[in-house]
């Protein structure tokens, strides 16, 4: 069971987070599949809003989770494959399960169509939920022993998830919401209605272009941190060169901030990652 848990978790993040599965290949045997159980948790969670209707079915998922992860889960948790592996990993390497429900909690913020109010609200969201991921994926690689990584996991989770969300940012105005900070569109003019109405302004690109120097800002800082990290939990923040390509496209291109952002084929992200692991030894 277990190992078709894994094999199942792998394919499960390989259709629902691309990126943190290409970000895997550099790790192998128990590590790898550690990690990737718990990114393809992540991915299920993440994915709960696209999946529904409304926010109540949405909440009732996230305490599946919750149950799950208390032990007061109601039915066969271990007979989902995501689940189980997730369980494994958790137990295996010492996962504190209060890091895991901070992240459910976070995510509910995700069923709402409440606007992200504020840089210090979106810093908090994305230490809760993306910064998480590294220091646990960090914590894995070190063997199950408390890790800190320090401004690496904490700078490196916010510049994800404002490249993400920037990136994301013509899918989800479409939907309604506002993922990155309002007050940072407020301050340059913007309102709700000119968003989700897709119009283009010179106080629109101003906020994007502030929110786009907030992630270089990060970024750099991440980078910084991560070069100071012993080798062997460097590839738990393999992802930080896809990252900086990611958000070079984003601020090279000309066409409408609520168009598809331009991005590299897996192949090169793949080299990339090898790369980037291989001079981190």
């Amino acid at each position: 069971m277990a190992s078709d848990s894994f094999a199942h978790a792998a394919a499960a993040l390989r259709a629902g987070d691309r990126d943190r599965y290409l970000s895997t290949l550099v790790l192998t045997g128990a590590e790898r599949n550690a990690v990737t159980a718990l990114y393809a948790f992540n991915a299920d969670v993440a994915a709960i809003r696209d999946r529904v209707s409304n926010p109540a079915p949405g909440e009732v998922r996230l305490q599946w989770w919750v149950d799950a992860l208390e032990g007061t889960e109601h039915g066969a948790v271990r007979s989902n494959p995501v689940a189980d592996a997730l369980l494994r990993v958790t137990k295996d390497y010492q996962i504190p399960a209060g890091t895991l429900l901070r992240l459910l909690n976070a995510r509910r913020f995700d069923l709402y169509d409440d606007p992200m109010p504020d840089v210090p609200s979106f810093e908090g969201y994305a230490g809760e939920t993306a910064s998480t991921l590294y220091q646990l994926a960090a914590m894995i690689l070190n063997g199950g022993e408390p890790v800190e990584p320090g401004d690496a996991a904490g700078h490196l989770g916010v510049a994800h998830a404002l490249i993400g969300h920037l990136r994301a940012f013509g899918r989800v105005s479409a939907q309604g919401r506002i993922m990155l900070p309002w007050s940072v569109f407020a301050a340059n003019g913007v309102r709700e209605g000119e968003i989700f109405a897709r119009t283009e302004s010179e106080g629109l690109v101003e906020a994007l272009g502030q929110l786009s120097e907030m992630a270089v800002d990060h970024l750099r800082r991440a980078e910084t941190a991560i070069a100071g990290l012993p080798s062997n939990l460097r590839p738990a923040f393999a992802l930080a060169p896809v990252l900086r390509r990611q958000l070079e496209l984003l601020n090279q291109r000309t066409n409408s901030p609520f168009a598809p952002a331009p991005d590299d084929p897996d192949w090169r992200k793949i080299i990339r990652l090898m790369w980037w692991s291989w001079r981190g030894r």
